[in-house]
């Protein structure tokens, strides 16, 4: 029946500002303005199977999350450049000053984090091969592979 998350929606403070971030930086193709309503819809993906819609409200607007699938070789090798790159702060899911990314054990998946401009929580995640393991928790990349490496050496 449900086979994905066809759209999410977000509040922003500046309708232009928030337009260029996810067209201009993001890549995200802008498909539709609602200027009666103050609601921007941008694809994100090129077969518009997904979309992101922005709505513009007042302040304070409430803060949301939402994460990007992306390429485990994006994330693994290039997210953290990228995003600094082009001025965004990157920061791993424990928020402990480190911008490496890390891996959710019990999906797993590797995660990188940074915010929007009006400091909603954006994420790129990529879906790891091979069972969680919910006991290791949250553990940055080289820990996992170590661990999954010795897991599923032949004995």
């Amino acid at each position: 029946m449900i086979k994905g998350l066809f759209e999410t929606h977000i509040e922003v403070s500046n309708m232009k500002e928030a337009i260029a971030f996810y067209s201009n930086i993001l890549n995200l193709e802008l498909a539709h303005i609602d200027h009666p309503r103050r609601i921007a819809f941008l694809w994100l993906t090129p077969a518009k199977k997904a979309m992101l819609g922005l709505w513009e409200k007042p302040s304070p607007i409430q803060k949301r999350h939402f994460a990007f699938q992306c390429d485990l070789e994006f994330i693994r090798d290039s997210a953290v450049s990228w995003l600094e790159k082009n001025d965004l702060k990157p920061y791993n899911f424990l928020n402990n000053g480190s911008a490496e990314p890390m891996v959710f054990a019990w999906m797993p998946a590797i995660a990188i984090y940074f915010d929007d401009p009006d400091g909603n929580s954006l994420e790129f995640i990529s879906m790891l091969e091979g069972q969680g393991l919910p006991e290791l928790g949250v553990i940055n990349y080289v820990d996992w592979l170590k661990i999954t490496e010795t897991i599923q050496k032949p004995t």
